[in-house]
């Protein structure tokens, strides 16, 4: 019997049939030579392995998205303010009796960790010092951990806050916040008086004196949408000596509002009205041409609000790389803003402005859940609202 040989060959040669590969091998059997590619085994070979890798690596990366996706879903942000940049943060400071304008906006004059490194000569304003110690923190602050600078302004005052000084607090939230106005004034989406004007004036020189004492200005405008609030900001930025890179062109905000609900003033004009007043002004996306959210009927809860203002916080930190940025609001919604923060309490006057250090950190995990409270309805009024007024005049109100 003739052993089987296998020889393979290395190199094309002649055959009796034409040139061989030398992929090819022979095989001899009982004398005679048989021909078998290697080719068209090492393919069948990659099939059979190649196809199911690709499944397996397209199910792991699919898994691992999965996986993504669901660790950025289950975390939420966490908010402190950072104290001691700002006079308003000290417990000692009365905001009642504090001049915001006369106090360089509350900045305490002090030195920095990093004055040595940017001004070892000590000869640059604290306002430049300060803005190299928050951009020094929003660098090096570390994955997750975020810090901005917010300057909140409350909107100059408006017919509202006069209507509410001359009939009483009492009337006002029973009857009168709930019409449109009365004979002498309209307070619908309410307007800025003359003082209210002259307010987001004071502002407007305010922060131009502190741009000529370097003040780092904002790079991030945001408005509510509220007429008070769109004006206000207007007469306070239009027209600064702002960097070109950061131009005021505010974006609208819905979230920024007032307490939603009830009382008339807090209710929005629409879009389209909005546009045609402020034409360089931005919308957010998904911004409704109507009033959705106001109620005629009840009115939303300060713990809702809160809550309402975090979703606003969370966007914008979310959202916005910038580290200084002004937003423009309302004496609630800044409450609340303040309350998210953990800052202390600090009421402010219409038209005067408090800025912040605030530091975000992201935390894995759901948020704890917080209480809020459903919405409530118009008191009901003890008193005669139709005759009540009051001899106060226009005293700095506490209301929007």
């Amino acid at each position: 019997m003739i052993p089987l040989i296998r020889r393979a060959r290395p190199h094309a040669r002649w055959t009796g049939d034409g040139p061989r590969s030398s992929l090819e091998d022979d095989e001899e059997v009982d004398g005679h030579t048989y021909q078998h590619s290697r080719q068209s085994g090492s393919g069948i070979f990659r099939i059979t392995v190649v196809i199911p890798t690709l499944v397996f690596l397209t199910v792991l990366v699919t898994g691992l998205m999965s996986m993504a996706e669901s660790m950025s879903s289950s975390s939420y942000l966490t908010y402190s303010t950072v104290p001691g940049f700002f006079l308003q943060d000290e417990p000692d400071t009365d905001p009642n009796a504090f001049d915001y304008v006369a106090s360089n906006f509350g900045l305490i004059n002090r030195t920095y960790d990093t004055d040595e490194e940017f001004d070892p000569h000590g000869d640059k304003p604290q306002w430049e010092r300060f803005e190299n110690k928050m951009r020094s923190l929003a660098r090096d602050s570390g994955k997750g951990v975020h810090y901005k600078v917010l300057f909140l302004g409350r909107h100059g005052e408006g017919y509202h806050n006069v209507a509410e000084s001359f009939y009483g607090t009492e009337a006002w939230d029973c009857y009168w916040s709930l019409q449109d106005g009365n004979e002498t004034s309209t307070w619908v989406d309410a307007h800025l008086t003359e003082t209210g004007i002259a307010q987001a004036e004071t502002a407007h020189h305010a922060w131009e004196k502190q741009i000529e004492n370097k003040v780092p200005a904002p790079e991030s405008y945001y408005v509510s949408p509220l007429n008070r609030c769109l004006a206000t900001a207007s007469i306070t930025f239009s027209g600064l000596e702002l960097p070109n890179i950061d131009p005021f062109q505010p974006t609208v905000k819905e979230l920024l509002r007032e307490t939603i609900g009830l009382h008339t003033c807090d209710r929005r004009s629409s879009k389209s009205a909005i546009a045609e007043e402020y034409p360089h002004y931005r919308f957010e996306p998904d911004f409704s041409d109507e009033d959705v959210l106001w109620d005629a009927k009840s009115r939303e809860s300060d713990s809702a609000r809160s809550a309402r203002l975090r979703k606003l916080l969370d966007d914008i930190f979310t959202n916005d790389d910038n580290v200084f940025i002004s937003l423009t609001a309302h004496s609630g919604a800044i409450t609340s803003i303040l309350e998210v923060i953990g800052h202390r309490k600090f009421q402010l006057a219409t038209g005067a402005m408090i800025p912040v250090v605030v530091k975000a950190e992201r935390i894995s995990g759901e948020h704890p859940e917080e209480p809020v409270e459903p919405p409530t309805t118009a008191p009901k009024c003890e008193i005669n609202p139709i005759g009540a007024s009051t001899a106060r005049g226009v005293a700095v109100s506490t209301k929007a």
